[in-house]
C-alpha cells in the first residue's frame, strides 16, 4: 500500500470512529491506528481536532476502547523479546501508539468527563488470564483435581492496575528502553536499563547517544506531558487542591531508582545543553533538531514534577519524591553544575551584547534593527523563563544550595540577568507574569542578610550589559543598579505590575538595614517614590494606597537608623568598629525635608484642594502648549533626550510616575475558551495568566524607629507598634479599591492611618542636622556633619525580613504561569509536524489572545523575496551619495 492509499485508509477509518457505535475491542480495524500512519505529522494532520470531538462526543465507548487498545499494543510491545524489532515488534508501532494518544487526550480533558475518566483511566480492571496445566512426568507429582488434564487452558479473573498508571509505567520504562532510547545493553539481558542519559548529577560516565534516540525520548516525553496537563483544563483557584491524577502518581513513585534515574536524567540534559552551538548565539536560528526539543521537553516534564504540591487531602506524611530527592543534592560539584547550567541560558542576552562590541557599530545596530532580516543577536534563548523558574525552586527546597549561592557573590551572578528579564518583559501583557516570578525571586533572596550586604560591592560590568538595561551614566555599587531598576518597575510598567508593588517595597526593606553609601541616583529614585506616593491624587486613589507609603517610609527610617553612622546610635547591636554611612541619602533627605513635614499635616481637605490645583495646573499647561504647537509649528528641530543624572528637581509633585489600579486583565477563567485554532495560519497565540490580581499584597502596619520616649509624647489612645510576622506573599490579599466602584475617603479613614506611618526617625533626622545646615549645604558638608554629630532620640529597630509565603491563590498562578510557558513554547516549535498539542483545546487555567503574525523574515520565510526586496530599497534610499557642495 503507498503512501497516500495509506492515508485514504487511515482517514476512512477514522471517519468509522465516529459513525459507527461500539466497535468491538477485538475488531482488526484498531490495528490501523498504529500501522498505518507513517509519520507525527500523518497522525495531527488526519486525526483532526473536528473528528475526536464528533466520536468523542457520539460514540465514546469507541474513544474508550481506543485508548485500551493503544495502551495494551504498546505495554505488549515493551514486552516483546524482541522490541524493537522492525518485523516482529516495530519501533515505529510503539511511536504511533505514542502519538495517537498525545493527540487524542487533550480533547478528552476538554470535555470535562470527571466521571468518564476516573472510571476508564484510573479505575481498577478485572482481567481474564489464561495459565496451561503442566505435564507430568513423574508419578510422585499426582493431580490434585482428578478431572484436571495436562494441556488443559484454565480463564482466571485478576485485578490489574488503572488504565492510565499502566500507561504511565509502560512510558517511563521506554524513557530507558535498549535500543529504543539508549544504546542496546552490553550484556543484553536487562531491557529496561535505568541508565541516566547524560554525565552529570549522578552520572560520571557517558552511555552514548543518538539523534534517533533523542527524539524518541522526546517523542515518550510529549506524552507525559500531554498525561500531565489535565491542569491546563482546570481553574487555578481549584488545581492544587484538586490535583492532577497523573502527576500525583508520578511524584508518589516509591522507587527509588525510577526517580533517580528519571530526575538526573532530566536534569544532565537541560543543564548540559549549550544555546549557541557557534562562537556567535545564533542557536534560535539553526539549532532545532532533536537535542533542543528534548532539553524543552525535559525542562517542562522536570519543573511539573519539582513545581507540583500534593492534594490537600493527602496525608501530611506523603510526599513529592522529585522534590524530596532533588533537595538532597549534597555535593558541591552538584551545586557548580546547576549554577553554570542555569547561567549559561540566563547570560545569553548578555553575552550576546558583549559579542556585538567585536562587531562595527553599524553593522551591529543594524543587526539589533527588528526591521532587519538577519537574525539578532539579542534574541533571548526560549527557555529563559524556565530556567529562572528551576533556580527560584533551588532556592526554596534546598538550603545547601541556597546557601552556596548566597553566601558568596554568586548572588549577584543571578541578579543580573534576573533584572534583565524583568525589565525587557514589563511591558509585554503576554509575559507579565515572568516579571513578577522574577521579583518574587529577588524578594526570596533579599530575605537573605548576605544578599544584602554582598550588593554593596561596585558594579563594575554595567556598560556590557544589553542597551535597553543600561542605565545612562551609571556608576554604583549592585545595591544602586536594583534601586534604580525597582524604579523602573514601577514608573515604567504602566500599572501592569501594579499587584507586586508590595513586592517590590519588600525588597527594598529587606535590604536597607545593609546598605552603604546609596549613590545621588538611586537616593533621588528613592525619593521620586516617596513623592510620588505621597501625593493626595494618590493617596486618595484607594483605601490600600497608604500601605505602599508607609512601606517606602519604612525604609527609608531603616536606612537612616542603621546605617546613619552605626558608632553613634546608642545601644545598636550592629554596631561595626567602621562607621558606615549615606551622606547622598541623607543629604536627599536633608533637600526634601519639607514633603515629610507637609505629609504629617495632610488632612482630607487640604488633599482635596491640592488635587484640584494640580487639574487646574495640567489643564493650563496642556493648552499652552497646543498654542505654542499651533504658532511653532514651522520651526521645529530634532528633539534632544540628552541622558543626565536626576536631581530633586525630578522628583513629581503628583502621582504620574507610575499608577495603582486594578490590571488590565481579566479574572475570567472560569469558561472555556478556544485557542487558536492550528489550520488558521494568520494568528499566533500568546498566554496571559488568568490569575493577574493574584499576586495582590500588603506590607503589614508598622511604626518604626521611634523610641520610648518619643512614644510616651504621642496622644492617648494611639495604638502601640506591633512587630507582626511581616511577609509579603499571596495569601495576603487585600485588592485595591477602584475608585469607579464608590470609594471615597474619610477624615476617620485618614486619622486610622495617619498617626502610624513611621515618619519619627526622618523628623528626627531633620531636627538634628537642620540647625547645623547652612541653605547652600553640599553633600560634603553633610559627610562632615553626620561625622561628628550623633542622632539624638533614634533606636535602631529589630531588622525584619519579609518573606514570600505559598498559598492555594499563589500556588494557581504559578501553576498556570509553567502551564502557559509549555503552551506558548508548544506553539512556537516546529518538530515533526506536532505544533500545538493543545492548540484549539478549550483552555481553564490561563487566558490565550490572538496577536497579529509578524512580517516575513528567516524564521518566516513565506513573501522573502518581495519583503527583502523592499528592504534593500529603503536602505539605498536612506544612503547619503551626494557629494560636498550638492543640492537637490
Amino acid at each position: 500500500m503507498g503512501a497516500s492509499e495509506s492515508k485514504i485508509y487511515f482517514k476512512k477509518g477514522i471517519l468509522r470512529l465516529s459513525n459507527e457505535r461500539s466497535i468491538p475491542a477485538d475488531d482488526r480495524y484498531w490495528r490501523i491506528f498504529w500501522s498505518l500512519p507513517e509519520t507525527a505529522e500523518d497522525v495531527f494532520t488526519l486525526f483532526s481536532a473536528t473528528d475526536i470531538r464528533r466520536a468523542r462526543d457520539f460514540s465514546i465507548t469507541n474513544i474508550e476502547t481506543l485508548i485500551e487498545a493503544l495502551t495494551s499494543k504498546l505495554s505488549r510491545l515493551k514486552n516483546h523479546k524482541a522490541f524493537p524489532h522492525p518485523e516482529t515488534a516495530p519501533e515505529r508501532e510503539a511511536l504511533n501508539c505514542i502519538r495517537v494518544l498525545t493527540r487524542l487526550l487533550p480533547f478528552i480533558f476538554e470535555a470535562d468527563l470527571d466521571a468518564w475518566e476516573e472510571s476508564t483511566l484510573w479505575g481498577s480492571k478485572i482481567k481474564t488470564t489464561e495459565t496451561t496445566r503442566p505435564e507430568v512426568l513423574f508419578d510422585e507429582h499426582r493431580r490434585t483435581e482428578p478431572n484436571e488434564e495436562a494441556g488443559e487452558i484454565h480463564h482466571h479473573l485478576e485485578e490489574t492496575k488503572p488504565l492510565a498508571e499502566e500507561l504511565i509505567d509502560a512510558l517511563v520504562d521506554l524513557l530507558f528502553f535498549s535500543g529504543f532510547t539508549v544504546p542496546p545493553s552490553q550484556t543484553g539481558k536487562e531491557k529496561v536499563t535505568y541508565a541516566i542519559w547524560q554525565t552529570g548529577i549522578g552520572c560520571t560516565t557517558a552511555i552514548g547517544t543518538s539523534k534517533e534516540y533523542e527524539s524518541n525520548r522526546a517523542e515518550v516525553l510529549r506524552l507525559l506531558l500531554t498525561l500531565t496537563s489535565k491542569s491546563m483544563y482546570m481553574p487555578s483557584n481549584t488545581l492544587p487542591s484538586k490535583g492532577v491524577s497523573a502527576i500525583t502518581y508520578m511524584v508518589m513513585c516509591k522507587d527509588k531508582q525510577i526517580v533517580l534515574s528519571v530526575l538526573c536524567s532530566l536534569i544532565n540534559v537541560v543543564m548540559n545543553y549549550v544555546p549557541a552551538g557557534w562562537k556567535v548565539p545564533y542557536d534560535h536560528v539553526i539549532f532545532k533538531g532533536p537535542r533542543q526539543t528534548l532539553v524543552t521537553y525535559s525542562m517542562q516534564m522536570l519543573l511539573v514534577l519539582l513545581l507540583y504540591p500534593l492534594p490537600e487531602n493527602f496525608p501530611s506524611s506523603s510526599r513529592n519524591n522529585y522534590r524530596l530527592y532533588f533537595g538532597r543534592l549534597r555535593r558541591e560539584q552538584d551545586f557548580q553544575f546547576l549554577k553554570d547550567g542555569i547561567l549559561r541560558v540566563l547570560n545569553q542576552p548578555v553575552n550576546c551584547a558583549k559579542f556585538g562590541t567585536l562587531l562595527l557599530n553599524a553593522d551591529f545596530e543594524q543587526m539589533q534593527n527588528k526591521d532587519s532580516y538577519l537574525p539578532s543577536v539579542r534574541r533571548i534563548t526560549k527557555t529563559a523563563p524556565e530556567n529562572i523558574m528551576l533556580f527560584w525552586e533551588a532556592l526554596q527546597c534546598h538550603k545547601r544550595f541556597r546557601a552556596y549561592i548566597i553566601q558568596t557573590e554568586r548572588s549577584l551572578e543571578f541578579l543580573v540577568p534576573i533584572l534583565y528579564y524583568a525589565l525587557e518583559y514589563r511591558n509585554d501583557p503576554a509575559k507579565i507574569g515572568i516579571v513578577r516570578m522574577c521579583i518574587f525571586v529577588i524578594q526570596t533572596m533579599s530575605a537573605e542578610g548576605q544578599f544584602s550586604k554582598s550588593i554593596n560591592k561596585p558594579f563594575a560590568d554595567h556598560d556590557s550589559l544589553p542597551q535597553a538595561t543600561k542605565i545612562d551614566g551609571f556608576i554604583g555599587s549592585y545595591a544602586d543598579y536594583l534601586i534604580e531598576c525597582i524604579y523602573i518597575l514601577f514608573s515604567g510598567s504602566k500599572g501592569q505590575l501594579n499587584s507586586v508593588y508590595p513586592a517590590l517595597l519588600a525588597i527594598l526593606n529587606n535590604i536597607a538595614a545593609h546598605l552603604e553609601d546609596i549613590s545621588v541616583s538611586a537616593s533621588t529614585r528613592i525619593l521620586q517614590l516617596f513623592s510620588s506616593m505621597s501625593s493626595p491624587s494618590f493617596l486618595l486613589a484607594n483605601e490600600t494606597n497608604h500601605d505602599l507609603l508607609r512601606a517606602i517610609l519604612e525604609f527609608i527610617s531603616t536606612v537612616i537608623e542603621h546605617q546613619y553612622s552605626s558608632k553613634y546610635i546608642a545601644g545598636s547591636v550592629w554596631t561595626e568598629t567602621d562607621w558606615a554611612d549615606n551622606p547622598d541619602f541623607v543629604y536627599m533627605i536633608m533637600k526634601t525635608q519639607k514633603k515629610f513635614e507637609s505629609l504629617r499635616m495632610f488632612t482630607l481637605e487640604s488633599g482635596q484642594e491640592e488635587i484640584e490645583k494640580q487639574k487646574r495646573l495640567q489643564k493650563d499647561q496642556l493648552g499652552a502648549f497646543v498654542s505654542r504647537g499651533n504658532s511653532m509649528e514651522s520651526m521645529r528641530s530634532p528633539f534632544s533626550n540628552t541622558a543626565r543624572t536626576p536631581t530633586l528637581s525630578d522628583v513629581p509633585e503628583n502621582s504620574d510616575a507610575f499608577a495603582i489600579g486594578d490590571d488590565e486583565d481579566s479574572d475570567d477563567d472560569e469558561g472555556n475558551q478556544q485557542t487558536p485554532s492550528q489550520a488558521s495560519p494568520s494568528p499566533r497565540a500568546s498566554r496571559t495568566p488568568s490569575m493577574d490580581s493574584s499576586a495582590e499584597d500588603v506590607v503589614p502596619l508598622q511604626l518604626r524607629g521611634m523610641s520610648k520616649k518619643a512614644r510616651g509624647k504621642m496622644p492617648v489612645g494611639t495604638p502601640n507598634f506591633s512587630r507582626q510576622s511581616s511577609t509579603t506573599s499571596l495569601s495576603s490579599h487585600r485588592a485595591p479599591v477602584n475608585p469607579a466602584v464608590g470609594f471615597a475617603p474619610t477624615v476617620e479613614w485618614i486619622e486610622s492611618w495617619l498617626p502610624l506611618l513611621p515618619l519619627h526617625t526622618i523628623l528626627m533626622l531633620r531636627s538634628s542636622l537642620a540647625p547645623r545646615l547652612r541653605p547652600s549645604i553640599t553633600q560634603e558638608a553633610v559627610r562632615e556633619v553626620i561625622k561628628d554629630h550623633p542622632l539624638d532620640g533614634v533606636e535602631p529597630s529589630r531588622v525584619r525580613v519579609h518573606l514570600f509565603e505559598w498559598s492555594t491563590l499563589s500556588l494557581g498562578w504559578y501553576e498556570s504561569l509553567l502551564w502557559g510557558l509549555i503552551f506558548a513554547t508548544e506553539m512556537d516549535m516546529s518538530t515533526q509536524g506536532t505544533v500545538g498539542i493543545w492548540n484549539g483545546t478549550g483552555i481553564r487555567l490561563f487566558r490565550v489572545q490572538e496577536v497579529v503574525r509578524e512580517g516575513p523574515s528567516l524564521f518566516q520565510p513565506r513573501g522573502m523575496v518581495d519583503a527583502v526586496g523592499s528592504n534593500l530599497v529603503n536602505r539605498v534610499t536612506s544612503l547619503n551619495i551626494r557629494g560636498p557642495g550638492l543640492e537637490g
